[in-house]
């Protein structure tokens, strides 16, 4: 059962795992299809804006590569009508001078800057070749057809040829592409915070949230805004900071009933294993307890036996002191099995909460005092001492005064009877609080710890193997707790092998 257990606990390990992992591949599938969305829109609604701009251009202007050159490229500088030369692509475009030259990443070219006072001046001073002039993507623009088709096709290659020189700031800006994330993602039920970044060649560019932390292991890539080589330097990178919470509420609930049932199957095994110990524990004590019983009852019964037979002799009838003395004898044996059967009676009367026991004002001292008259004669015959320190100021307490009184005979009774020696019993009462407390201290055999845990259990009995040294029947501590309890007290006791034991009793105080 206990293999099968653990296999069963295994299993479900493994299934939860697996669940966790299938989760994590589904979240996956789902940021990456979302990220290809964003890309393929951010590229497509690039191209479209400038493809109707560059068809709502008037028809001369769609063969004039000044206007087309404006449109894609920069915006005309009416005042000045300065002239660029772009000689590493032969890109012709009028472009006002400023610091902004350099954001379209063109800084590294040769540029010639002629200012004319027209035109016609200006390129009149540039020398190109035809072949220069037929690379340029603009020109390929100007001269792609009229065909619907082939004119979109082309105007999109040369349009990514031109526009991949334009700074990735520019091109793309950080409220747009916020808003196609959380669409795209809550479009595939992915509602939780993200930070996103653009990277060019590994490096950072100005377009990314403001918490974005790289993180190669947990970061979701795809590239963005190919060139006309379908090639692009742009990576669109972004990562969820609670991406594990968000993986396991989707599959908490299944996680929760798996852990719940099998921690109900762990609880019930290990219940049933503990009854299962506890009952075998309860039958070992129950055997001890019959033979003890029967040990305790051999003594009186045998002498009963004997007293009676020399009762019938002849010789003895007559002799009428002798028959009072046996007579006296089986009294007193009768007298002692009839307590042993009584206290087996009134701890299951106890358990059973039958036993009626009414309470009322007492004071502990008189009940101390009433408890030492019953045993000192039994301690003067061993040569021994019960010394009373009564120092509590307070005793009055709610207690039945006969059952009590057999509680604190019972302690002194097992302190005499677990002191090989002369008993030597010191009694202690004092107030703490509300409570007033009473401590029996003997100096006699004491106890192991494993019987200090067991010892107000009923039948509890220390093993000392096959020998009866010591008469009794395990009933004793246990009617002492089961009475204390009723009285609203706390009973325990401290003891060490071979120097003694200590019982303590606590009781509230009545006003």
């Amino acid at each position: 059962m206990s293999l099968s257990l653990i296999g069963i606990i295994f299993v479900q390990a493994y299934f939860i795992n697996d669940s966790v992992k299938n989760e994590k591949e589904r979240f996956k599938f789902k940021v990456q299809r979302a990220l290809s969305y964003v890309s393929n829109t951010l590229e497509e609604t690039e191209i479209a804006e400038y493809y109707d701009r560059y068809q709502s251009l008037p028809k001369e202007d769609k063969t004039d590569s000044v206007a087309v050159s404006q449109l894609l490229i920069y915006q005309q500088n009416n005042s000045t009508k300065e002239t660029l030369i772009y000689r590493s692509n032969v890109l012709e475009e009028n472009y006002k001078l400023s610091s902004s030259l350099f954001d379209i990443g063109l800084d590294s070219l040769t540029i010639q800057n002629i200012i004319g006072s027209s035109s016609a001046e200006v390129y009149s001073n540039i020398e190109l070749s035809d072949k220069d002039i037929n690379q340029s993507p603009v020109t390929k623009i100007i001269t792609s057809g009229i065909v619907e088709d082939a004119q979109r096709l082309s105007f999109e290659k040369s349009f990514k040829e031109i526009r991949k020189k334009t700074p990735i700031h520019k091109r793309v800006s950080k409220k747009e592409l916020d808003k196609l994330l959380t669409e795209a993602l809550k479009r595939d039920e992915i509602d939780i915070d993200f930070e996103y970044a653009i990277y060019s060649n590994d490096l950072a560019t100005k377009v990314q949230s403001e918490n974005f932390e790289f993180d190669k292991a947990s970061t979701y890539k795809v590239p963005v805004l190919y060139d006309e080589n379908n090639q692009s330097p742009y990576k669109l990178l972004v990562n969820f900071p609670n991406d594990r919470s968000f993986i396991l509420s989707t599959i908490i609930g299944m996680i929760l009933l798996s852990i719940v049932f099998t921690s109900i199957i762990v609880v019930a095994y290990t219940s049933a294993l503990y009854q299962l110990i506890k009952q075998r524990k309860i039958s070992e004590i129950k055997t001890d307890f019959i033979n003890n019983m029967t040990h305790e009852f051999k003594t009186p019964i045998a002498t009963i036996n004997l007293a009676l037979d020399a009762i019938r002799n002849p010789a003895i009838i007559d002799d009428k002191d002798k028959v009072k003395r046996y007579l006296s004898m089986i009294k007193e044996e009768n007298k002692r099995m009839h307590a042993q059967v009584e206290n087996v009676l009134r701890i299951s009367k106890l358990e059973k909460n039958e036993l009626n026991i009414s309470k009322e004002r007492v004071k502990l001292h008189d009940l101390v005092e009433d408890a030492i008259t019953h045993v000192e004669l039994i301690v003067e015959d061993r040569q021994g001492y019960i010394k009373p320190f009564l120092n509590a100021s307070k005793t009055s307490v709610l207690a039945n005064e006969t059952h009590f009184t057999n509680v604190i005979v019972n302690i002194l009774d097992n302190a005499i009877k677990y002191s090989p020696n002369a008993p030597e019993i010191e009694v202690y009462t004092e107030n703490i609080g509300n409570n007033v407390l009473l401590k029996i201290t003997d100096h006699g055999s004491g106890m192991s710890k494993t019987a200090v845990k067991h010892v107000f259990e009923k039948f509890y009995r220390e093993s000392t193997g096959n020998i009866h040294n010591v008469k009794g029947h395990g009933l004793g501590l246990a009617y002492v707790k089961r009475i204390v309890d009723d009285h609203q007290g706390y009973v325990s006791v401290e003891s060490e092998k071979g120097k003694g034991s200590t019982f303590t009793i606590k009781l509230p105080l009545i006003s």
